[in-house]
């Protein structure tokens, strides 16, 4: 299978060069040129599986450069017992007999970002590999607040790698900063951007742009790759828990085979609820993909005007990994949309770098009306859902999950659907304590990591142990660059 880019199809590379190159060097992002299909059967097969087994079965459709036993072993590698908390990975948890929340953070950072970042260095070692690639990777991930640790804590120490991750200064919570400073490895570092999120992955995206950069890093030894989700190898193991939830949801008996389920995804660069398309595509009985966004509502204007518009004021949230103006895969959605035409994507492109602002034609906004409904949720709704969660069903979730929570409600207020669904879990409550306490009632009694032993007195909930563990381990980093200084940093980096 090849993978093309989104603005010029010629571009075509093989599965092992689009995971070690991450992102196109026209600027846009490597996609599959088909989507293979999951019938009935298929997924009855997976019945039985564990989430191992199953995600080696997916991802094999995608990958061919890659044996079976290779996606096998990284599969037990990724997601063994030593790294996520629970046998199951990924658990569905049932809250009544119409929903359920799909718990996307049992791994090593807490935050569904492991899914993902806990295979992705597997895929990138093999690549280099299989490509005869001599040099180091030199992998540059801006954060939101989870990708940075999540990417960092998989690519530790891993031969033939370097990993620098910019996060925006005062733009995450205080544990997110916390797992990112004090992160081990040889291998690693961060950064602080000055700015917000959009600011660092501007800022990236134009270090993979500059030649000249190239070519210097080149001559030293290294090449860069991405760790953010506009690598392909993050977005495929993404796909795998959407078509695992539905397996476990018809083998414990709550789904019949074929029956559609629902998912509201809490997401801001996109990322997350492309992979649930993705899965749809390939034949998961996906009904309604609903997008949840915070009081930074540029997607929820997008899928129901159809214009993309990111000159709007940006939010600091109680939600910070999904504070993001220029959501970047929904370049994946326009290019599978239009049927391809990198000619229109690349025009819809120039007019967001150009003045800020698209407008998807008739045919394409026909297609995401069918397909999304997009709600959002502010500051205040998001802490009586937490709130809610809470009293109603004794159930503990963060600020994000709050937003999905509210934006289902939404959703079967305004349509009646009574289709079952499930909304996604996408970090522990723990990383997000202050908010969390607050709106439970409780008043902070510190800051920081401080604040994990009372969020834990007071629930009775005991935090992953990594989170808890934090306050015993020291900042190792601590530099500050303004986005133009970026390069700068990845060259201060690599000495």
């Amino acid at each position: 299978m090849k993978y093309y880019s989104t603005r010029d199809t010629a571009v075509s590379l093989s599965a092992a060069q689009a995971v070690k190159q991450g992102l196109s060097r026209d600027g846009g992002l490597l996609t599959p040129e088909t989507f293979p299909a999951l019938t009935q059967e298929d997924l009855t097969a997976m019945l039985p599986m564990t989430y191992q087994e199953r995600a080696a079965r997916i991802m094999g459709l995608y990958l061919e450069d890659y044996s079976a036993d290779e996606l096998a072993e990284f599969a037990r590698r990724a997601y063994g017992p030593d790294r996520f908390d629970t046998r199951a990975v990924a658990p569905v948890k049932m809250l009544d007999a119409a929903t359920y929340c799909l718990e996307l953070w049992h791994g090593p950072t807490s935050a569904f970002k492991d899914l993902a970042l806990q295979m992705l260095p597997q895929l990138l070692s093999a690549a280099l590999k299989k490509t005869g690639e001599t040099r180091t990777a030199c992998i540059l991930a801006a954060t939101s607040g989870d990708t940075g640790k999540a990417a960092m804590e998989g690519f530790a120490d891993v031969e033939q790698t370097k990993i620098l991750t910019f996060y925006p200064k005062d733009g995450v919570s205080a544990v997110q900063e916390a797992q990112m400073v004090t992160q081990r490895g040889e291998n690693v570092s961060v950064c602080a951007v000055v700015g917000n999120f959009d600011d660092a992955q501007s800022g990236v995206k134009r270090i993979f742009s500059d030649e000249a950069l190239r070519a210097e890093l080149d001559g030293r030894g290294y090449f860069l790759s991405s760790a953010n989700s506009i690598n392909w190898g993050r977005i495929l193991p993404q796909v795998v828990y959407y078509i695992s939830a539905y397996c476990d949801l018809v083998r414990d008996g709550r789904l019949r085979m074929g029956e559609k389920l629902n998912f509201c995804v809490p997401t801001g660069n996109f990322g997350d609820i492309l992979a649930g398309y993705y899965a749809r595509k390939m034949g998961l009985p996906v009904g309604k993909l609903i997008c949840a966004s915070n009081k930074n509502d540029v997607l929820t204007e997008f899928l129901t005007t159809g214009t993309y518009d990111r000159n709007r004021t940006f939010y600091n949230t109680m939600s910070p990994s999904m504070d993001i103006l220029i959501s970047s895969n929904l370049e994946r959605l326009l290019f599978d949309l239009s049927g391809r035409d990198d000619g229109k994507v690349r025009d819809y492109m120039d007019q967001l770098a150009m003045s800020g602002s698209y407008r998807v034609d008739d045919g394409i906004f026909a297609q995401i009306r069918e397909l999304f409904w997009a709600g959002s949720c502010g500051e205040e709704a998001t802490s009586a859902a937490i709130a809610r969660s809470y009293a109603e069903r004794g159930y503990l979730i963060d600020p994000h999950t709050a937003v999905a929570a509210d934006v289902l409600r939404q959703y079967r207020a305004a349509t009646g659907d009574k289709t079952p669904s499930v909304f996604l879990s996408t970090a522990s409550p723990f990383k997000f304590c202050a908010s969390v306490l607050t709106a439970i009632g409780e008043t902070p009694q510190g800051e920081g990591v401080e604040l994990i032993d009372q969020l834990q007195y007071v629930t009775g909930r005991s935090a992953p142990w990594r989170l808890a563990a934090l306050r015993e381990k020291a900042r190792r980093f601590d530099q500050t660059r303004t986005k133009e200084e970026m390069p700068d940093a990845v060259r201060a980096f690599l000495v």
